[in-house]
């Protein structure tokens, strides 16, 4: 049975998963569009992974007692009442390497290709285009298990591109990877997107990442705290985070946090990021500074900057601990 679809390509509504007494996913709700990046964005055992499985069908949400019901449709097809149909929609790539090691990258493609049922004359086409797309042309012959660990990753998006889905569930793919390899995963994404017009989502850890997005959502304990276009959330700490330097690092974090005017302060690599009260930006540089000096600390800069993916979940996860108390 097919539903009407109105650019909504993935739609999850009221979805729960408990493991035990463990709240994985909490009424969780999201939609993605035709050729939208959809991330989703949190720490580990946020839910994201648990998210992603109830989305391909790999686990079913949990039964509603008197609340609203779970739904999840993939293509406009109902993924709870009509499962097969819905999961011939998605491409999926799981966080760990899934293919056959023995096998061939070419073979490795066949053998998910048969088993999504298309035909030879199809897959055969198909594939070579998928290789060409992925940079593994001229690698069809070589055993996965013999691969690089980015071409591993590159592998594993064309079999879950082959039998070419509508929808591409994408958990942490790039975790373990180098930069590079990162970088080169991320443009055949986006090229994927705007020449095949897929709906994608992903998880990632990686909040530059997060930013490459159409959207982002942050997740922590099963819940959504919020979704939003990457500059729309930045926009929630624009003019209120600031950037401090000097030593040492612990003794300038506690009197930061001991400023009225901070709301918080942060270790990011040498150097913390402070978020202020709005408006009180220039306030605190003059009075920090003094305040340091006079506890023997060094400042060597403070200046406001640009507020980055991180300060904003930093942010909504100290609002949500405030909430829950």
């Amino acid at each position: 049975m097919w539903f009407l679809i109105t650019g909504n390509m993935i739609i999850a509504e009221h979805l729960s998963k408990s493991f035990g007494h463990t709240a994985a996913v909490a009424d969780l709700s999201l939609h993605v569009k035709t050729s939208e990046i959809y991330g989703l964005v949190g720490p580990d055992g946020a839910g994201k992974t648990t998210t992603i499985r109830l989305l391909c069908g790999a686990l079913r949400p949990d039964s509603f007692d008197g609340g609203q019901r779970p739904v999840v449709t993939i293509g406009g097809q109902d993924m709870l009442r009509y499962t097969d149909a819905a999961r011939s929609q998605i491409g999926y790539l799981p966080q760990r390497f899934s293919m056959y090691e023995e096998l061939t990258v070419l073979e490795n493609l066949r053998f998910f290709a048969e088993v999504r049922g298309l035909a030879a004359s199809d897959w055969q086409r198909r594939s070579q285009e998928i290789l060409e797309f992925v940079g593994l042309a001229a690698f069809g012959g070589r055993r996965a298990g013999q691969l690089s660990g980015g071409m591993k990753q590159k592998l594993g998006l064309a079999a879950a591109l082959v039998h070419s889905p509508r929808v591409l569930l994408l958990d942490e793919p790039t975790t373990g990877v180098d930069p590079v390899t990162r970088q080169d995963f991320w443009q055949l994404i986006i090229r994927l997107v705007g020449q095949e017009g897929v709906a994608v989502l992903v998880s990632t850890p990686y909040m530059d990442e997060a930013a490459r997005c159409t959207r982002v959502g942050f997740m922590r304990q099963g819940r959504l705290l919020t979704e939003g276009q990457p500059q729309t959330l930045l926009s929630s700490v624009e003019g209120r985070i600031m950037e401090l330097r000097g030593e040492p690092l612990p003794l300038l974090r506690r009197l930061a946090r001991q400023d009225e005017a901070v709301e918080d302060a942060q270790m990011f690599g040498d150097r913390l990021h402070l978020r202020v009260r709005e408006g009180a930006a220039e306030t605190v540089m003059q009075r920090l500074p003094e305040a340091i000096a006079a506890q023997g600390g060094v400042v060597a800069l403070i200046r406001p900057i640009e507020p980055g993916l991180e300060d904003v979940f930093i942010a909504l996860l100290e609002t949500a601990s405030l909430r829950s108390q």
